[in-house]
């Protein structure tokens, strides 16, 4: 499943780089973010609640910046299971910003997701709309934070 977003903050890019690339500051826009924790410089582990139709689960995942070009660039990998590792996925992830002028930044995200196991059979549709759905509160939650 592949899922990008471009959207526009009120905000210098550096700001948004600092924001959007601190997991304590970037977890709390994230829906179903239970907690994140910084393993190392690079890498957190993070508990994610999602609800697929009439599944309810949480999913532990664990991301790893692969490439870092501030202010400007980030990818990511992301690998996690459910509990009892009734599915499993993974993702690579970019993220770009772009100065449109001193307090107005574009930003483009970018997944390429893998879902396996019980959750999987709902690839296509139902978690399109789910991954949808979580990245318009994702923007949301980003802007109104940025932009207060």
């Amino acid at each position: 499943m592949d899922i990008e977003r471009t959207f526009i903050v009120a905000a210098p890019q550096q700001r948004v780089w600092e924001f959007i690339t601190s997991p304590a500051d970037v977890a709390p826009c994230l829906p179903g973010c239970e907690r994140v924790e910084i393993t190392e410089p690079g890498k957190y582990r993070a508990v994610i609640e999602v609800k697929v139709g009439p599944i309810k689960t949480s999913f532990n995942v664990g991301v790893e910046t692969t490439e870092e070009r501030a202010p400007d660039f980030a990818a990511y990998t992301t690998r996690g299971e459910e509990g009892g590792k009734a599915s499993r996925l993974s993702a690579e992830s970019t993220l770009a910003l772009k100065a449109i002028d001193a307090t107005h930044t574009e930003v483009t995200y970018a997944s390429k997701i893998i879902l396996v196991g019980r959750l999987g059979k709902f690839a296509g549709g139902v978690m399109k709309k789910m991954a949808e759905s979580m990245s318009n509160r994702f923007i949301t939650a980003v802007k109104e934070r940025l932009e207060a």
